[in-house]
């Protein structure tokens, strides 16, 4: 088929100007590809430091989001993974180079020549790439997942960031029955941190501003919850965690946060704060301790967070919004005013 050359978009046309609608061009449809008709996109705090250029200079104009979810509408003549009408998510990138050690793992996201962003990437053409807050995608059949029938494509849509961003490292750093695991943040991130740590059997903490979501987090299955605006917190847990997954995208008084660590335990970032962070050395050689960072899975994994998901029958905790509530919904993620992802309706772009 011809390539897509005009379809709707929302896209922010310089750094910190409001998003907007527009028209984008999509590839034509190769051997290896498919053609997605995107229904949800969710909204991840990634797409906001990116189109406020809080993380370095970024690509304009920007069509932001990388939680993609959508049904199969056209196949390519090589396609053997996926057929139209195939429920798909695309994550955080669309391609990389299939030939180093990493790719070759099934560990894309560490793909020594760089992965192909969703959005404010370029493709091995050099061509801008553009992400999921449109009506359609062209992606190789490689890096696409299938969504089992049991998840709604709009619960589903931010599990392609904010699940396997949170799923990899509880994987990694094994927590399970025995371990004791605390959750940096109830937000977008940590509600599903919360529920896979749950699932996975390990006795969960959630380390909060304040108790404002207390209720909330109970019900997705801590076992604990804590302020951290009072200092008494920070007394009372000293050497108790195996694992710190800190979820905030705001710097952190860290020597605080890894005295709550056990002797070996490990403080993992997922939040990428705009603003660096410093420790004293001797907070992580007093207790032989870790400090670490994990982005997202790769396809294998990401696909087996899908799975998992469907098996314990949830999904995310979402709001749906029209894309003429983007604006206001970028100023709500960052209030910390939403429980607990926004969605994007695409048939509303």
């Amino acid at each position: 088929m011809t390539s897509l050359s005009a379809v709707p978009a929302y896209a922010a046309p310089a750094p910190k100007a409001p998003l907007e609608r527009t028209t984008i061009a999509r590839r034509a449809v190769g051997p290896n590809d498919i053609l997605i008709d995107i229904k949800y996109a969710g909204i991840c705090h990634s797409d906001i430091h990116q189109a406020r250029e809080g993380w370095g200079e970024a690509t304009f104009p920007m069509v932001p989001g990388h939680e993609i979810a959508g049904v199969v509408s056209e196949v390519g003549s090589a396609v053997s993974r996926y057929a139209v009408g195939d429920h798909v998510g695309v994550g955080c990138f669309v391609d990389s180079c299939r030939e180093c050690e990493y790719c070759r793992r099934g560990l894309e996201q560490f793909c020594e020549n760089g992965t192909t962003a969703t959005y404010n990437g370029f493709d091995k053409n050099g061509d801008p790439t553009y992400g999921g807050y449109s009506t359609a995608l062209v992606v190789d059949e490689n890096y696409a997942v299938r969504i089992p029938a049991a998840l709604g494509l709009d619960v589903a849509a931010p599990l392609l960031c904010a699940g396997i961003t949170t799923y990899s490292p509880l994987r990694h750093w094994k927590a399970g029955p025995g371990k004791k695991v605390a959750v940096v943040g109830l937000g977008g991130l940590g509600h599903m941190a919360v529920r896979f740590a749950h699932e996975l059997g390990a006795e969960v903490t959630v380390l909060s501003q304040s108790l404002r979501k207390k209720d909330d987090g109970l019900r997705l299955g801590a076992d604990h919850y804590y302020a951290t605006s009072d200092p008494a917190t920070f007394t009372e847990l000293r050497s108790t965690f195996d694992l710190i997954l800190s979820t905030v995208s705001s710097p952190l008084p860290m020597d605080a946060y890894l005295r709550l660590l056990t002797v070996d335990g490990a403080f993992v970032n997922v939040g990428a704060p705009e603003e660096p962070n410093s420790l004293n050395m001797f907070s992580l050689i007093s207790g032989r301790r870790t400090l670490a960072g994990s982005p997202i899975g790769g396809i294998a994994e990401t696909q087996e967070m899908l799975d998992f998901c469907a098996e314990h029958g949830f999904g995310a905790e979402i709001e749906l919004i029209s894309a003429e509530q983007i604006n206001e919904a970028y100023e709500r993620v960052i209030a910390s005013d939403v429980r607990y992802r926004f969605v994007i309706d695409t048939s509303t772009i």
